[in-house]
């Protein structure tokens, strides 16, 4: 893992609380493929959203206390082609067990969201994707094997070209890009503009954080991006009776509509 001093104190003291959590048992995921579930909603002329469950976070204004699986079923009502569930409990009130109520309610992938430093930190619930941050793993290949040999499917996440190098050496077959600076906690969509373009075809690849408008979706997309994963923007957290469900409509019909001003209020986006 690359040196801690770079990075945010909200994110060092994030991965300090990782590192005393433990998992539990194997587990073993009989998952839904999220190939599949993108290509269906392309056919469909929609866009690829990963709508996120996140109640909280170091960059977002307030919580929302929503009943997580009700979050994700308004989310899903709204177009998501999947969704991303916090687990970690003290900096993003997530926890395991509202990802496994969620997977139970709802059809679609399920990517669970955390900072997965090992083996043993995957041992803690099944979902269909899990998340791995090229940053903070010391051997990003075992672990890439680790998480498909569960059955999991590897979402690797970079901010760089070398971390994408990274990535692609490790065997990573979906790619995130996260347009936040983890020693800033700056959002620059520019991040994923100049990744995109070396990330090769087969390759599936998801612009991450600071997208909160139909206007933010058609520039990603424009650059490269097979899906979109957005929590802020669709969680509100400033305003607890946000329509989940149409912050996350607008954003999976971007591409089709062209109305004027449907642009949504701007937000600092997701850690």
């Amino acid at each position: 893992m690359n040196s801690n001093t770079e990075l945010a104190p909200a994110v060092q003291s994030i991965l300090e609380a990782a590192r005393e959590r433990s998992g539990g048992d194997g587990v073993d995921v009989d998952a839904r493929s999220f190939p599949d579930a993108l290509a269906d909603v392309e056919a469909a002329g929609r866009v690829p959203v990963i709508a996120e469950v996140k109640p909280t976070s170091p960059t977002a204004d307030g919580t929302r206390d929503d009943d997580p699986v009700e979050l994700a079923q308004a989310m899903v009502d709204g177009g998501a082609t999947a969704l991303s569930v916090l687990t970690e409990p003290t900096h993003f009130g997530g926890s395991p067990e509202a990802l496994a109520r969620i997977r139970e309610a709802v059809d679609v992938p399920v990517l669970r969201k955390d900072f997965v430093l090992d083996e043993d930190g995957m041992d803690v619930v099944e979902a269909d994707l899990l998340l791995l941050i090229a940053r903070f793993v010391d051997d990003l290949e075992g672990l890439v094997a680790a998480a498909r040999e569960r059955g999991f499917q590897p979402l690797v996440e970079v901010h760089d070209r070398d971390e994408l190098e990274t990535a692609l050496e490790a065997g990573a077959e979906i790619i995130g890009v996260n347009n936040r600076d983890l020693a800033r906690l700056e959002v620059d969509l520019e991040t994923f503009e100049s990744v995109a373009p070396e990330v090769p075809n087969d390759v599936t690849l998801i612009a991450e954080s600071g997208i909160s408008s139909p206007a933010d979706v058609r520039r990603m997309r424009d650059a490269g991006a097979d899906a979109l994963l957005v929590g802020s923007a669709i969680m509100d957290h400033g305003a607890g009776d946000s329509d989940v469900t149409e912050n996350t409509r607008r954003l999976v019909e971007a591409e089709s509509s062209d109305r004027d001003g449907d642009d949504m209020s701007d937000h600092d986006g997701d850690c």
